[in-house]
């Protein structure tokens, strides 16, 4: 065990004591405890001393035994509506996985971009992101780097080698999906757990919904504007490759589309359910007002589409369907149980009075805003580079709507910049699973990717701001 998970496994706990102990009270008995709950938390998701969603367990012990809440209240934090939406999420990317239809939207989309060295990057780069938007950044990642690394072994064994043009271009590829990964899941309430805890905080605490659709009005631009920077800042500024030219990529693209064969039923079925889903999830308001008695919800339509998965026959006789049970193994448990940490702990700060003290303390300064929300989008963006950013996003959210609160500015305005700088960490190999993954495929130095991650972070903050400033006043 590195010395750091160590350190962080021993200072956890006593840093609780620590503040439960204390001659006096900072706030009150209930509202410190859950302070030294919260640093606790922090402290071993910081140094990964246990595993992230194993901490998230802490409030379902913790508030019972030193009276915080009652059992049943906690535990109903790990059963809320939104990690249900994200469970029926979860199944649908599975079931996509499975059947390799993932793999063939990817190859498809490259196949039309084009095979010029900037246009296969630009497909990489919407193919990952598009991905992004249904399955995981992890699982989006793994599909895309064997077909890139495919693509670059024809520059590396090419007559001239391995040029500085050809290693531009390979690292154009690579920080090109990681970093797409990253952006694409901003787009949808699925595509990534920050914003999926950002909705269960905001249903959860102050009866705020965000629609699936009303989402995407807002991600969709934003994740679009972000990889239209990646793409220039790779291409056209930090590794221009000029004088490359190749069109084998074409045969690399065609030859692994053909590996998959034509489409099978299969896919069709899951390509059908698949659509017939985000259709409902996009137009549900709209069908709600014109059949009221139905009463659709993002959770709901995220259910039926994972029930159907399992329950719709592929081939009645041999009672074969397209995911059974023993599929479930692959699910990211974790990240739902990490949800329900979350909200628990939001719930807690609320109820014992941490999220009043903030936002009296903030009501009673005379600070000014918009340098406060540019404060809290930049820690946010790089904090998240050294740690989870559900994990951040979790413990920081109520916070920031104290902050909100003491304002006197719409929650939503600074809510939503922030919950978004978490998922554009492009710095350091250790920030997300798509930096790590790539960065292990060797084609990559920490230094090239912290050089081009800094470009992209301060841009993505300026971007924020601007979603602050301008956008988000309009919609909300």
């Amino acid at each position: 065990m590195a010395l750091s998970k160590k350190i962080g496994l021993v200072t956890g706990p006593l840093v609780f004591l620590c503040i439960l102990l204390l001659p006096t009270t900072i706030l009150s008995t209930n509202a410190d405890a859950v302070i030294a709950i919260a640093l606790w938390m922090v402290i071993w998701w910081i140094t990964e001393a246990v595993s992230i969603s194993v901490t998230a367990l802490l409030p379902l012990i913790l508030f019972p035994i030193l009276k915080i809440m009652p059992l049943n209240t906690v535990g109903a934090n790990y059963g809320n509506k939104i990690i249900f939406l994200f469970f029926g999420g979860f199944i649908l990317a599975l079931a996509l996985e499975k059947v390799n239809l993932h793999k063939r939207i990817a190859l498809n989309i490259i196949k039309i971009t084009g095979t010029t060295p900037n246009k296969v990057v630009l497909g990489f780069i919407i193919a990952t992101a598009t991905l992004s938007m249904w399955i995981s950044n992890t699982a989006s990642t793994v599909v895309m780097l064997p077909i890139a690394v495919s693509v670059i072994k024809l520059l590396v064994n090419d007559k001239d080698g391995f040029t500085k043009s050809d290693k531009n271009f390979a690292l154009s590829v690579m920080l090109g999906i990681a970093f797409s990964a990253n952006a694409g899941g901003i787009a949808t309430i699925i595509g990534t757990p920050p914003n999926s805890v950002l909705i269960g905080l905001l249903e959860e605490q102050y009866n705020i919904e965000i629609s699936f659709l009303k989402w995407m009005i807002i991600g969709l631009p934003f994740s679009i504007v972000l990889l239209t920077v990646i793409y220039f800042v790779l291409v056209k500024w930090m590794f221009p490759n000029k004088q490359l030219e190749f069109s084998a990529s074409k045969d690399v693209i065609n030859s692994e589309l053909k590996k998959l064969g034509p489409t099978s039923k299969k896919e069709k079925m899951v390509l059908v359910i698949f659509a017939i889903t985000v259709f409902l999830w996009i137009f549900r308001t709209l069908i709600n007002s014109v059949f009221p008695s139905i009463g659709l919800s993002d959770t709901v339509i995220s259910m039926i589409a994972a029930v159907s998965l399992f329950a719709v026959p592929y081939n009645l006789k041999k009672g074969d369907f397209i995911l059974k049970w023993k599929d479930t193994e692959k699910l990211a448990w974790g990240i739902l149980v990490l949800f329900g940490g979350g909200l628990a702990l939001a719930n807690g700060m609320a109820t014992t009075g941490i999220v009043t003290t903030v936002t009296e303390a903030i009501s009673n300064s005379n600070i000014n805003i918009f340098f406060t929300v540019s404060l809290l989008i930049l820690l946010m963006l790089f904090m998240t580079e050294l740690m989870s950013n559900v994990a951040l996003i979790t413990v920081l959210a109520p916070i920031v709507a104290g902050i909100a609160i003491g304002l006197n500015i719409p929650m939503l305005h600074i809510l939503i910049p922030v919950t978004i700088a978490s998922s554009c960490a492009f710095m350091l190999p250790m920030a997300t699973p798509p930096n790590a993954i790539v960065f292990a495929s060797g084609y990559i130095k920490v230094k090239q990717m912290a050089r081009v991650g800094i470009i992209l972070n301060l841009i993505a903050v300026a971007l924020l701001i601007l979603l602050f400033q301008f956008v988000l006043p309009i919609l909300f």
